[in-house]
């Protein structure tokens, strides 16, 4: 486990996965077919964590492709704004677009409607994953969704050759999303091989469950993945999370706070372990920081807008019961 934590703590972050647009309802509690008015923010799981890491006082670059007209560039813009490095994001034109989300601030019958025809992101190709300086990082994170579809799969697999080959750990967010699959079978086979390809797989119970045939399953799944010698985080919603490392199950509990949304938690629990582990926290602390981070972005509007500072983590930590007992 000391090369994954030596290359989380060089906090220089490579990230493979989408960028979207983000619109959400405004203000809180307005149902999307009742808004008269929407905000727009930066998105997509993997653009979200750089904002996250970044935030938190982490240096990341988010390595994918987006279209080349004004949803794509909104998109380049936010990242830069947040101050994610957009050196391997390329632009192409063609009918390929970027992913747009519209979704709502209320918990009961939560709504997010996806727009993924002909997803920009999945054309990243190997000649994209060959122009990275692997060498000015010290880690690689991917999100689940880059291995749906060719040509991003394939290219994905050869940057984590890349990582290997230049000494980087690879961090896996599982982030299973049926509607980005052709099928539950291929989505169970590639995703096991990108887990058994990682250093440190991140996920629920139920994508471990999926994973393994069925989600009673889950838990033994992510026993299976630490004794080959990886490190995983098994999610369990409001129960908390286990990390299973070296032969040890760290268990752990959550923040409570009133939700306002469901979605961006898991992007955000990612950037507040990995930030947290890089400023010198232990494993223990780091998680329960992820957890708070995931906290205070479910009970805000937005997603990349929502993750916390660290003086907002701060601030947070010193003013919410929590964690929960396990």
């Amino acid at each position: 486990m000391s090369a994954l934590i030596d290359g989380v703590k060089g906090n220089h972050f490579a990230v493979f996965g989408r960028a979207g647009m983000d619109m959400f309802a405004d203000p809180i509690g307005t149902k999307s077919e009742d808004a008269t008015q929407f905000r727009a923010d930066l998105g997509g799981s993997s653009a979200n964590i750089c904002a996250g890491l970044v935030k938190l006082g982490s240096q990341a670059a988010l390595v994918t492709t987006v279209s080349d007209d004004a949803v794509g560039r909104f998109c380049i813009n936010r990242l830069r704004d947040y101050g994610v490095d957009t050196s391997y994001v390329r632009a192409i034109g063609g009918e390929y677009r970027t992913s747009l989300a519209v979704y709502e601030s209320c918990i009961e019958d939560f709504q997010n409607v996806i727009y993924r025809n002909g997803a920009a992101d999945f054309q990243v190709t190997e000649a994209d994953m060959d122009a990275v300086r692997y060498s000015d990082f010290t880690a690689l994170i991917t999100a689940g969704t880059v291995f749906a579809a060719e040509p991003s799969r394939g290219a994905t697999f050869r940057a984590f050759e890349h990582a290997r080959a230049a000494g980087l750990p690879v961090i896996f967010d599982i982030d299973y999303r049926p509607y980005s699959w052709p099928s539950p079978e291929v989505a169970a086979d590639v995703l096991s091989r990108a887990g058994d390809e990682s250093d440190l797989i991140v996920g629920n119970d139920e994508e471990f469950g999926f994973m393994a045939g069925g989600i009673e399953k889950g838990l033994d799944k992510a026993r299976e993945l630490a004794a080959s010698g990886k490190m995983v985080i098994y999610k369990m919603g409001h129960e908390g999370a286990i990390t299973l490392v070296d032969g040890q199950e760290i268990r752990t509990g959550i923040y409570p706070v009133t939700a306002v949304k469901p979605n961006g938690a898991g992007d955000s629990f990612m950037a507040g372990l990995l930030a947290s582990i890089a400023a010198g926290h232990d494993l223990r602390d780091a998680v329960l920081r992820g957890s708070a981070c995931a906290s205070i972005v479910v009970s805000s509007a937005g997603c990349a807008g929502a993750m916390p500072t660290t003086a907002g983590l701060e601030e947070f930590l010193s003013s919410h019961a929590g964690p929960t007992d396990t």
